[in-house]
């Protein structure tokens, strides 16, 4: 693959509200606590769809926005992917619990959300966006794929394009069908061709099967391992120490992705 270029990033987790926020943990400089993430009202999201997004297109937004703080480009210009490993499982359990019930009547606003390109029908109502839009899952190893995509959009089709991965932790009932513990999402900007703004520059190969790039603190691994969307954290650690470096991710199958990444 072509380089990529990173322009913008979002971050979205407990202990790790915000990007400017993140950095000096990521970079060792501050222990990483975990802590609730505090209410957040988004500011692109119109107030009749505000109140009828569900937690997950919250999240989705929430991480999206922060990307977009210091980026120039209005979100028309951006293409888009978004990658859930599951979607938003507190919906399907609604719908489950409803359709279990003798009289069957589910939510409209549920089922309205309960496709899995919820998130990205909220973003194109938000912010007019026309362009190429891409939702997958791909179980643990949904930010993989979701760069792989958002990738391709930069490179074949000339696209400057938004990466958002997002998972919220799944009601208690189905924690042992897919054990998201934590919820969290992460976004990149990703372009074919530098600009002032750009961060680094990055190369994405498929390699044969190899082990994950970790986390060297504790609480960021377990952090890592508690959300399909966090496999992203070892990419963001190299970016806020603006050091080179490599990162493999579990591709799913039987090949990983290796990211080689270069600060600018």
């Amino acid at each position: 693959m072509k380089a990529l270029y990173i322009d913008a990033v979002g971050c979205c987790a407990p202990g790790l509200d915000g990007w400017e926020q993140a950095q000096p943990v990521l970079r060792g400089e501050r222990p990483y606590q975990r802590q609730d993430l505090p209410p957040h009202q988004s500011q692109l999201l119109p107030a009749n769809e505000r109140r009828r997004a569900p937690l997950s297109v919250r999240l989705a937004f929430r991480v999206a926005e922060d990307a977009l703080r210091l980026d120039p480009r209005p979100p028309q210009r951006l293409a888009s992917v978004f990658a859930s490993s599951d979607g938003d499982t507190h919906i399907s359990h609604r719908i489950s619990q409803a359709l279990a019930q003798p009289q069957r009547v589910v939510s409209p606003t549920d089922f309205h959300n309960s496709v899995h390109n919820a998130a990205a029908g909220y973003w194109s109502i938000a912010t007019q966006a026309r362009l190429p839009s891409v939702s997958l899952s791909a179980c643990h190893a949904s930010f993989a794929a979701g760069l792989l995509e958002a990738g391709g959009l930069a490179q074949v089709e000339d696209l400057d394009c938004l990466l958002v991965a997002f998972d919220v932790r799944p009601p208690d009932l189905w924690q042992p069908l897919w054990p998201v513990t934590e919820s969290a999402a992460f976004a990149l900007i990703l372009s074919p061709r530098r600009s002032a703004g750009s961060l680094a520059v990055m190369h994405v190969e498929p390699v044969p099967r190899v082990a994950d790039t970790g986390m060297p603190q504790a609480g960021l691994e377990t952090l890592r391992l508690s959300n399909a969307a966090a496999r992203a954290l070892p990419l963001l650690a190299l970016l806020a120490r603006g050091e080179p470096g490599t990162v493999l991710l579990d591709g799913a199958g039987e090949h990983s992705l290796r990211l080689d990444l270069e600060p600018l």
